[in-house]
């Protein structure tokens, strides 16, 4: 007895709606809320003509090679020493996520340093910096032993030499200038001052935002990252903060697609406040993006002359006559942390649920090919005729549910990386995304489809009386089995959920 197209297709549909509802009511839920703008924030006073005046950066330089030991490893910097006479502020860059090469602070670098200011940029550490494990109180130190490094350079002023840092230096420099008053002042960056999983949730949502990429993807993402236990993405920035209390400078460019800078400035300010330390200068520079940098290009408009102003003019610009000003930044939603994910969908047990997927799909095509050499030679005639009718259509059919599975695991691993090129390079990303997305959900569909029709057909083969054998049971068990927990995998994630 054949089951019926309309069955089939009803059976597809109640299962379809039954994956959909579980893409609904599982937590955790992430919709970021519209942030609410503080009137101070609303309209900001311009940044005051004495931080922006023209800066000579036309003096000699001295450069040198320096490696200092560190903890479990050498470290590596380049410093520039003004040429001109008298004593130097000095200032020790601090890089963001990634390998933190030393290079990408050379222009930077280059101008302070012929503007008389001395600076170090150095490379960031291999051992004990991962994508996974991340200490920022390693990092701090190893930030520290270089600003001890450079108070004791003849030539530089040790009373005014501090750190800067960027992106995730953000999180670094407060760490070393709470830990050691050998920090004479700290320059933020972009500097998140939100735990690193709301701030990383903050950037997924403005990036897709501006993809113009559906709703359905985020919340893959996101349920993706409420998953994940790396130990640093709920770091909590607020307690190295309240112990700063050096000049701060922070900047921040108004078109951002990385950080909340809105709600980091209220961190800062809140921290500031905490801690009874004035000495704290907020600047909005228009049009900057997270390198203050205009698109990737050259930096903003007045960056680097605040940089070098207010560092050439410590102690005395410590304290500003205006704490906030700049261009009004616009911040359109909060950042809203990402709840944890409930155990069951844990990154343990998503891997779990992989692996036994796979383990079902390299069992099934080998018992299929156990059945073909060794089925049907001591079974009956009958029984190895109806064998041989009802299993050759079912063995193709758990072969293209194996291929499909391991298809849309691909796809979404090369949507995620599509995801990710685009964030950085916007250029006619709509079109892709929006494919890459249908791509994925199309194949999550045709997956649930398989799997509907795989079961109606053995159902039917048993109806008929055939009875498989143990090599056809594994196969079977296998193929259904991984494909079904993949099911339920794809609904948690959301790719069965309406609307597309």
């Amino acid at each position: 007895m054949r089951t019926g197209r309309g069955t089939l297709s009803v059976a597809a549909g109640l299962v379809l709606v039954a994956l959909a509802t579980v893409g609904y009511a599982l937590p955790p839920a992430f919709d970021p809320p519209p942030l609410q703008v503080d009137a101070a924030f609303r309209s900001l006073a311009p940044q005051p003509a004495e931080e922006t005046r023209p800066v000579v950066a036309s003096g000699p330089v001295r450069t040198q090679e320096v490696t200092i030991a560190a903890e479990r490893q050498s470290l590596s910097g380049t410093v520039r020493f003004p040429l001109t006479p008298g004593t130097h502020p000095g200032m020790v860059f601090v890089s963001g996520s990634g390998n933190g090469s030393r290079t990408e602070f050379t222009p930077q670098a280059d101008f302070l340093a012929r503007a008389g200011v001395a600076t170090l940029a150095f490379d960031k550490r291999t051992n004990g910096y991962t994508f996974r494990e991340r200490d920022f109180g390693l990092l701090a130190d190893d930030a520290l032993r270089w600003v001890r490094w450079l108070r004791a350079q003849p030539g530089v002023d040790p009373m005014r030499v501090g750190l800067w840092g960027v992106s995730e230096g953000g999180w670094v420099v407060p760490i070393a200038a709470a830990k050691s008053r050998d920090v004479g002042f700290a320059v933020l960056v972009s500097s998140p001052n939100v735990s690193p999983l709301r701030q990383v949730a903050w950037a997924l949502n403005e990036q897709l935002l501006r993809l113009r990429a559906p709703v359905g993807a985020r919340d893959l993402l996101t349920r993706a990252m409420g998953g994940v236990g790396f130990n640093f993405l709920r770091y909590d920035a607020m307690p190295a903060l309240r112990q700063i209390r050096q000049p701060v400078l922070a900047l921040y460019g108004t078109t951002d697609p990385s950080i909340p800078f809105v709600e980091s400035t209220r961190a800062l300010t809140a921290a500031m406040k905490e801690s009874g330390n004035d000495q704290y200068t907020i600047r909005f520079m228009d049009k900057g993006d997270h390198a203050l940098r205009v698109s990737g290009g050259p930096f903003t408009k007045g960056y680097l002359e605040t940089l070098a102003n207010w560092l050439k003019g410590l102690p005395h610009t410590a304290t500003p006559r205006l704490h906030l000003a700049g261009a009004t930044p616009v911040q359109r939603f909060e950042a809203s942390d990402v709840p944890a994910a409930p155990w069951y969908a844990g990154g343990t047990m998503l891997g779990l649920t992989i692996c036994l997927a796979a383990v079902g799909y390299v069992a099934g095509p080998v018992a299929s090919m156990v059945v073909r050499l060794r089925g049907g030679r001591r079974a009956p005639a009958e029984m190895a005729e109806m064998n041989a009718r009802l299993w050759p259509p079912i063995r193709r059919r758990l072969h293209r549910m194996a291929w499909t599975g391991l298809a849309l695991l691909v796809s979404v691993l090369g949507f995620i990386a599509l995801l990710v090129m685009f964030s950085i390079n916007q250029a006619g990303a709509w079109p892709a995304v929006l494919a890459g997305w249908l791509l994925v959900r199309a194949l999550a569909v045709l997956m649930l489809i398989q799997e509907v029709t795989a079961v109606a057909a053995v159902v039917s083969g048993l109806r008929e009386g055939w009875q498989p054998t143990r090599w056809q049971h594994v196969a079977i068990a296998g193929v259904v089995g991984g494909t079904g927990l993949l099911l339920v995998a794809a609904a948690y994630y959301g790719l069965f959920s309406f609307p597309w």
